[in-house]
């Protein structure tokens, strides 16, 4: 009896030892400095612990070490450091005061006159009770896509674009807002109103509007109901307001009518003209990366006097994006964001296709950014120019576009004295590839492409057809893409420049849609224009210094890698172009 209980006790013994062994060998994987769940942190010490380590054996590319006192060390140190780490976040964000809000506000709006009515939206704004022309809150406006605002009538609606204080003297009915946008509508007919708000007055002044010119010719096309055209309306100033310039305006169908749309007036004049600047459409460059040729076209136009060009983009390639901005970082370029209006679409990809499927669309609603860039700039400088990306005015006996200008103006006042609304300049193609059968010039980068492109169709395309112009802004009253469409004063004159003066140098692929036919004389008879040389040394300096800095070449190669490099290209002598003393006129090539 007493060996049977002797035995039980030992049992209980080992028993009770392996119990107390497991409980220990759990509780040794469990800091008791750290509150929380155990398997929390057991899984956190799992995916530490599976993470590799980078010690010297394994960065030398040899076997990892075995687990060992070192590596439980090095785990331990890292999930410490983990458990300490604070994660880097932008904590001033939720800090802005109220006035950076308003100003970012105004920024992203910039034609709402957010301002105006951050600084009048507690006051009593109406015109003799609060049920009649109350100034609209900015919360009530309608907008669309982003930069248009919308004026729904009973016959058609209105998409609302940017508005313009006009006194130029050759204006008739005096000093006026114009007001820029799209209509649903051909020849709208629907009775409509301003309603002006001024600095100080707590009633707007209310006007009938005035007319709806047409920015687009019926035979062209697209002349139906239901598709937006572009317009350009007008509402003339009081007389008893004559002296002051409103603030913003409003579009509505009944004088009383609370507007859903609210503009800002945009009005700048310095006190001395600048020259020239050119005015680019709607940017739609979604996949193409035209970034390079695009810094060598700014470049040159800097250097023949352009001081500013106005860009609009809708979709572009991101290292466009980035050129884009490095000129409006330097005050050279200035980029304003587009859409297109009333439910056309704005999806990148899809509005390309549209863009390039529907042509009449496309042009109509280029005549927006068009006639944009010139209202804003009407004191601004002394010529405006539209040119595409791919189109340079080039003077060819003067220096540069003042001193063509100070050819051309005694010309123009010489058969009839007065100054036209604009001086146009005739189109001559330099194709893409005329210079495969002249091969390369090695004193240029190729990446040059208008320097290396010097062969062009001898002949130019017909008088008044393609062409490009400086307009005179004091005249053209709307723009489109070769022509004034409507002018101040005596009408829409326009000054042909000769061609011994200038031509208008038009790179391209190919020739327009229309010619097809007349571009297979165009590559057959080919002559060598070496005009754009003059620039040559400061054009590549300025252009290859631009690339640099924007980071567009990788690390130089050393100078034996780049002669290697050089030997490896397929041989291609070039055919030295004739290189005149004076530029050849088009009349003078035989």
């Amino acid at each position: 009896m007493g060996r049977l209980v002797r035995r039980c006790l030992a049992v209980l013994l080992v028993w009770g030892l392996v119990m107390l062994a497991v409980l220990q060998l759990r509780e040794g994987h469990v800091d008791p400095h750290v509150g929380g769940d155990p398997r929390s942190r057991l899984l956190l010490m799992k995916q530490v612990m599976s993470t590799p380590h980078t010690d010297a054996s394994s960065q030398g590319g040899g076997p990892a070490a075995p687990p060992g006192p070192q590596s439980s060390t090095t785990t331990t140190t890292t999930l410490e450091s983990l458990l300490g780490a604070e994660p880097f976040v932008d904590r001033n964000g939720g800090n802005r005061t109220q006035a950076e809000a308003e100003a970012e506000i105004a920024r992203t709006l910039p034609r709402v006159p957010v301002d105006f009515w951050l600084k009048n939206k507690n006051k009593p704004m109406f015109y003799k009770n609060e049920s009649c022309a109350k100034m609209p809150s900015i919360f009530e406006l309608e907008f669309n896509n982003v930069y248009w605002q919308t004026m729904h009538t009973s016959n058609g609606t209105f998409q609302l674009y940017g508005a313009y204080y006009d006194v130029r003297r050759f204006s008739r009915i005096g000093p006026a807002v114009r007001i820029l946008g799209m209509i649903n509508r051909i020849e709208p007919t629907v009775k409509t109103y301003c309603q002006f708000w001024f600095d100080g007055q707590k009633e707007p002044v209310l006007v009938k509007t005035m007319e709806y010119k047409y920015i687009w010719y019926k035979k062209w096309g697209n002349y139906k109901q239901g598709i937006y055209q572009p317009y350009l309306i007008a509402c003339q100033i009081p007389k008893s307001h004559h002296a002051k310039v409103p603030i913003s305006v409003s579009m509505v169908e009944r004088p009383c009518d609370t507007a859903t749309n609210h503009l800002r007036v945009l009005y700048d004049r310095p006190a001395t003209k600048k020259g020239f600047a050119v005015c680019v459409k709607g940017l739609d460059f979604l996949h193409e990366d035209l970034s390079v040729r695009l810094v060598e076209w700014i470049e040159l136009l800097g250097i023949l006097g352009a001081e500013k060009v106005f860009f609009y983009e809708l979709q572009v390639h991101p290292n466009i994006s980035k050129v884009l901005r490095h000129y409006e970082s330097r005050g050279r370029a200035s980029v304003t964001p587009l859409t297109l209006p009333g439910g056309q679409p704005n999806i990148p990809g899809f509005q390309h296709m549209y863009l390039v499927k529907k042509v009449n669309h496309k042009r109509q609603n280029e005549l927006i950014p068009y006639n944009d860039c010139l209202y804003k700039n009407l004191y601004t400088y002394e010529y405006i120019a539209l040119l595409d990306i791919d189109e340079v005015i080039m003077p060819l006996r003067a220096r540069d576009w003042r001193e063509l200008m100070d050819t051309v103006l005694p010309k123009a006042l010489a058969v009839k004295n007065e100054t036209r609304a604009s001086y146009n300049v005739r189109n001559v193609y330099f194709l893409d590839d005329l210079i495969h059968a002249h091969g390369w010039y090695k004193d240029i980068p190729r990446y040059m492409h208008m320097l290396q492109h010097v062969y062009r169709s001898k002949n130019f395309t017909k008088p008044n057809q393609y062409v490009k112009c400086f307009h005179n802004p004091e005249r053209a009253l709307t723009l489109h893409n070769h022509f004034p469409l409507s002018c101040l004063g005596s009408g829409c004159t326009s000054f042909p420049v000769d061609t011994a003066d200038a031509q208008l140098q038009h790179y391209r692929a190919d020739c327009v849609r229309t010619l097809k036919k007349t571009c297979v004389e165009y590559r057959q008879n080919s002559v060598a224009d070496t005009t754009i040389w003059r620039y040559k040394e400061q054009l590549i300096a300025r252009t290859t210094d631009t690339l640099r800095t924007l980071g567009f070449f990788g690390p130089v190669p050393p100078p034996a890698a780049a002669a290697a490099a050089a030997a490896s290209a397929p041989p291609r002598a070039p055919v030295a172009p004739p290189a005149p003393a004076a530029p050849v006129a088009s009349n003078e090539i035989s």
